[in-house]
């Protein structure tokens, strides 16, 4: 859902704080709210006139004691409770002072993406959980005409912590296709990597591979989405990303956002329109195209989930 906030529903700031370790903190709610006992990412209502991220900087100090220092737009979710129609505007906070304390009765609890250990969680909440466990860094092979050669980059990499790996090999052929797919999962999953396979979805499926990653041809000829645990999508534009959060895609990646070397002169993106396109989206979104490792905070502040890597994720 983009574009515009739908008037008749309550604007609510959200919070996840993230701390180094990769761990968010959890809150649960107070004694005299609806849904008193559950638990939820900190946050609150935005006030008439009031932006979103003064929002939630005012109730985090409120409801943590904490000065906010740094926080970047991430995703938005749309839910009616019977008591209210909410829009969860969430923030990725990796910054702030003071060390978070309960102010208003609820309790904390700093949890582990993949192994939550509270309960019960508020449902809206159960997706967000889902996109916390994606990494940042999404790995994109180029082995080309070497894929045995590449195998040692691909070692390089997991061990220093890639956990996200697309398999991207259009010319080569489908049988040297297979068995370097089999080898790369082969390799990411003695790491706890998750492999998706590009536009293959019945090779994914046939070699136990975690996801697939659509095309922009597939994203317009699918009616649902493919039995696979991960589904992902290549994007360029509003239609294409509308089209991958009906089909519930997990994730999508929306390029070019900056020149890159295969294609110089392309048009691209651009952080502008970048940030535009991710505003009000339900799915995380990797930025991709003409990026390094060290752009991962600048794609953060402009929406993106994390940055997506040919080159520089093996390098």
């Amino acid at each position: 859902m983009n574009g515009a906030i739908p008037i008749d529903r309550t604007q609510v700031a959200v919070a996840v704080i993230t701390r180094a370790d990769g761990t968010f903190l959890l809150a649960s709610r107070p004694p005299g709210k609806p849904y008193a006992g559950y638990w939820e990412f900190p946050g609150g209502k935005v006030e008439p006139g009031e932006t979103v991220h003064a929002a939630l900087v005012r109730e985090l100090h409120e409801e943590l004691g904490i000065e906010v220092t740094h926080a970047t737009p991430w995703l938005t979710r749309y839910f009616d409770y019977p008591h209210a129609h909410v829009t969860l505007l969430f923030f990725l906070v990796s910054g702030w002072h003071g060390e978070p304390h309960a102010k208003e009765g609820q309790t904390l609890a700093w949890q582990t993406p993949g192994a939550i250990n509270v309960a019960p969680v508020l449902p809206a909440n159960h997706p967000v959980f889902a996109a916390l466990a994606l990494p940042a860094v999404y790995g994109i092979t180029q082995a080309g005409s070497d894929p045995t050669g590449f195998m040692t980059r691909l070692d390089n990499a997991l061990e220093s912590g890639l956990r996200l790996i697309q398999i991207r090999e259009k010319s080569m052929p489908a049988a040297t296709l297979e068995t370097f797919a089999r080898d790369v999962l082969a390799r990411a999953q003695a790491h706890q990597a998750q492999v998706l396979l590009n536009a293959d979805v019945a090779l994914a499926q046939r070699i136990g591979a975690h996801g697939v990653q659509l095309n922009a041809t597939q994203l317009g000829e699918l009616s649902r989405r493919p039995d696979l645990p991960l589904v992902a999508a290549s994007c360029h534009n509003v239609a294409e990303l509308d089209r991958a959060e009906a089909l519930g895609c997990d994730f999508a990646l929306l390029s070019p956002v900056l020149p890159t070397p295969s294609h110089p002169g392309a048009p691209v993106l651009g952080w502008g329109n970048f940030a535009a396109l991710c505003a009000g989206r339900t799915l995380p979104i990797y930025a991709l195209g003409g990026l390094s490792s060290t752009d991962l905070d600048s794609a953060r502040q402009h929406g993106a989930h994390g940055v997506a890597l040919l080159r520089g994720a093996w390098q």
